[in-house]
């Protein structure tokens, strides 16, 4: 039985994964396993990717599914005592998982997750830890009135050393139990790209589990590579799983936020297509097709899937 079960969702993208698999295998030295999601790959690049990687298992994934479901066929078949979600667009440049693995020695007992900070392509910060994030906040970032801070552990007192208590994670890389991510229910696939990891956190939380990031490894996240390409669709997708999410608690907290949300989104909207006529291009038509999407979407009762489903088809 490996110790980390490393489960990875690639879609399409050899020149994100090659290099993620290669810096795993040269910078992870504990027993591990990895499982590779193949979404909606071409079967050459598959079959190459098979015969350069022979060591990784590949689950092919051939429906369109968010983050949530392509990930959850992996981890309900891994057999590590933790897993270790990570997105293809990431690097190791030291020993993440082993550090990670390690830290669970110095946690207590309640430790359910920790991660590594992340940084940008350039070297520089791009999440370290995260504060808890109600929906307050979340109607103020709409409006672009709150940024989430990137760093979340400067000025605060470690547990020892450099592992510090954090109240979110990100998708994008993190060690888990793995009894423990059976006991949360794996991912919430009712979120299609967002926002699941929140989802996760949040619960692990109110299950009286603690989260925790470790300030002194990191790991380099390239995003905004693949989504970018495919915002028209992602974008409202993602809208309408984060009213989801942040509504939960009643039916007035939701029309409250979901009438917000709209305001900003249309406004937005106004000012892209005004930014088509004064200034023609690609970027500024793209931006006009995202924003309209999202306010479109903000009331209709498609699930985040259907919704991605629906422009996916035009992106």
């Amino acid at each position: 039985m490996p110790e980390v079960s490393i489960i990875i969702v690639c879609m399409n993208r050899p020149d994100n994964l090659y290099p993620c698999l290669e810096s795993i295998r040269r910078h992870t030295t504990v027993s591990y396993e990895c499982l590779v999601v193949a979404y909606l790959y071409n079967k050459e690049a598959l079959a190459r990717a098979r015969e350069d990687f022979p060591w990784v298992r590949f689950i092919e994934s051939d429906e369109v599914r968010g983050f949530s479901e392509n990930n959850n066929l992996a981890l309900r078949e891994a057999k590590g005592r933790f897993c270790f979600v990570l997105n293809d667009d990431t690097e190791f440049h030291e020993p993440v998982i082993d550090t990670l693995l390690a830290d669970f020695y110095a946690l207590p007992e309640d430790a359910a997750i920790v991660s590594p900070k992340l940084l940008n392509a350039d070297g520089s910060l791009q999440l370290c830890g995260r504060p808890p994030y109600p929906a307050y906040r979340y109607a103020l970032q709409q409006w672009h009135l709150y940024s989430e801070p990137i760093d979340n552990v400067s000025g605060k007192t470690p547990l020892c050393g450099h592992l510090y208590r954090s109240w979110n994670i990100t998708g994008a890389c993190f060690l888990i139990k793995r009894d423990v991510f059976e006991k949360l229910g794996w991912f919430d696939e009712r979120y299609f790209f967002t926002p699941e990891d929140l989802a996760l956190g949040t619960l692990a939380c109110e299950k009286g589990y603690s989260l925790w990031v470790d300030a002194a490894v990191a790991i380099t996240h390239r995003w905004k590579t693949t989504a970018s390409r495919i915002s028209t669709a992602v974008r409202p997708a993602a809208i309408k799983g984060s009213l989801i999410f942040f509504g939960r608690s009643s039916r007035v907290a939701k029309f409250a936020l979901s009438l917000c949300v709209w305001l900003a989104e249309y406004t937005k909207y106004l000012k892209a297509c005004l930014r088509c006529r004064l200034h023609p291009s690609p970027e500024n038509e793209l931006k006009r097709q995202v924003f309209r999407n999202n306010s479109r979407e903000v009331f209709s009762r498609l699930t985040p899937k259907q919704i991605f489903i629906k422009y996916f088809r035009h992106a």
